[in-house]
């Protein structure tokens, strides 16, 4: 169970989910991309690249729907799914260890995981992918450690607040937390629901 947040006053919502992580420690200056912890060089400008062509998908679409919304609309889905196919592919080739999915508060603005050891610091740069299911979206960011924290078995976590993210994995966490959240609330109604007859 994470550490109590109550005392954060990030305005962004947070959930406590059990999501793939990695975390690799970088330099006080860290680099600009920050998928290169994580992938090889030759990795690097394919990766740039499709972030550029991404942009420019989402530029022109805004751009076609004031002509064209049901055309638009389409060429959306479209870039979903072809997006949610590399997704599956690239995580049905490299599989994340079962420890590597851990239990972690998780928000727009950061995340707190537990430790394994005292690995890292208040003020330590790390890097940080994450894998979140069911959509299987892999969000990358730069964050730095804020605090290390006891949860109420004494077990130590790091909460890190990210400094480098780009928007559109900025997005992707917001909508799993958005679809966390709906989830949540059908899984009370349901809990309201069975109470009622079991009481009826």
């Amino acid at each position: 169970m994470a550490p109590n947040a109550s005392d954060d006053r990030r305005e962004y919502y947070r959930i406590q989910d059990h999501i793939g992580l990695e975390v690799r420690p970088l330099e006080p200056d860290p680099p600009e991309d920050t998928t290169r912890p994580f992938d090889p060089d030759h990795l690097a400008a394919l990766h740039s690249e499709l972030r550029r062509v991404d942009q420019d998908v989402r530029n022109q679409l805004a751009s076609l729907a004031e002509k064209d919304r049901l055309l638009a609309n389409l060429l959306k889905s479209l870039n979903t799914k072809v997006d949610t196919l590399a997704r599956i592919m690239a995580f049905e080739q490299n599989p994340l260890q079962p420890q590597q999915w851990r239990d972690v508060t998780l928000s727009e603005g950061g995340i707190a995981f537990p430790l394994a050891d005292a690995a890292f610091s208040p003020g330590d740069a790390i890097a940080v992918r994450m894998t979140l299911p069911p959509e299987l979206y892999r969000p990358v960011a730069v964050a730095e450690v804020v605090s290390i924290r006891e949860d109420p078995e004494g077990a130590p976590w790091a909460h890190a607040d990210f400094r480098q993210i780009d928007d559109a994995d900025r997005q992707q966490i917001a909508r799993h937390v958005m679809r966390w959240q709906v989830r949540q609330r059908k899984r009370e109604r349901v809990d309201i629901a069975d109470d009622s007859a079991h009481t009826g």
